[in-house]
């Protein structure tokens, strides 16, 4: 049977303690900034007195123990054949929990006819060429067995142009045909309901999205812009 020694389930308890009180040292040292500032997570990295700090916000910060130092950016790992980055993992995490979790009732979802081999998330906006571009590669995309699902990325948020008939194409009986029908240069007629377009914005803004289309494996990696099929079937091993 396996299980914690008592000596193991000492040093377990210890670590919890010692984080928590670190993480309590490194809250009050961000609040003294800003009281905004809430940290969702933290946990220890490989550097000594060096913590991965999760905030409520989105971002990821390393903070020293003593909560007097704070920096953003990619922890990386020296190896023999190269550099491992170590936020990226992190990232990718939190990415893949984060789409995961989004109600697929808000999503423009594409489907293959068959068996579905594969998931893209895409933040897209329907004024962006590369945007429009990506989405005639759909069909192949489909036929390879690839779901494409579409998230709302206006760029520029609710002033942008794009806000309104974003909210229009979510709204829509047939929302599949208003996305084609936007992203052929075509016009839909204005709609408003409870829509999701400003929550998957921010939550866009909050992945560190900047532009469009940002494509996302199911696992949680990025793809910045425009792919054309074959090259993101290669991504995804298909």
């Amino acid at each position: 049977m396996s299980g914690l020694s008592a000596a193991e389930g000492v040093k377990s308890s210890a670590d919890k303690k010692n984080l928590a009180a670190v993480e309590t040292v490194i809250q009050t040292g961000l609040k003294q900034v800003n009281e905004g500032l809430v940290l969702e997570s933290i946990e220890a990295t490989p550097v000594s007195g060096i913590y991965q700090v999760q905030m409520k916000s989105g971002e990821l910060l390393y903070v020293s123990d003593d909560g007097r130092y704070i920096f953003s950016g990619d922890l990386m790992k020296i190896r023999k054949d190269g550099l491992d980055n170590l936020t990226d993992k992190v990232r990718e995490q939190q990415v893949r929990k984060r789409l995961a979790a989004v109600d697929a009732e808000g999503l423009i979802v594409f489907s293959p006819k068959g068996e579905r081999k594969g998931i893209l998330y895409v933040f897209t906006d329907v004024d962006c060429g590369y945007c429009r571009k990506l989405h005639q590669e759909v069909p192949e995309l489909n036929e390879k067995g690839v779901e494409v699902r579409y998230l709302a990325f206006p760029r520029g948020g609710e002033r942008a142009p794009a806000f309104g008939k974003m909210v229009s194409a979510w709204c829509a009986k047939d929302r599949k045909q208003a996305m084609t029908t936007l992203k052929s240069g075509g016009s839909i007629p204005t709609l408003t309901c409870t829509n999701p377009v400003n929550d998957q914005y921010q939550l866009g803004i909050s992945l560190g999205v900047r532009g469009t289309p940002a494509i996302y494996l199911e696992d949680g990696r990025s793809i910045p812009g425009y792919q054309p099929a074959d090259s993101l079937l290669k991504l995804m091993g298909l």
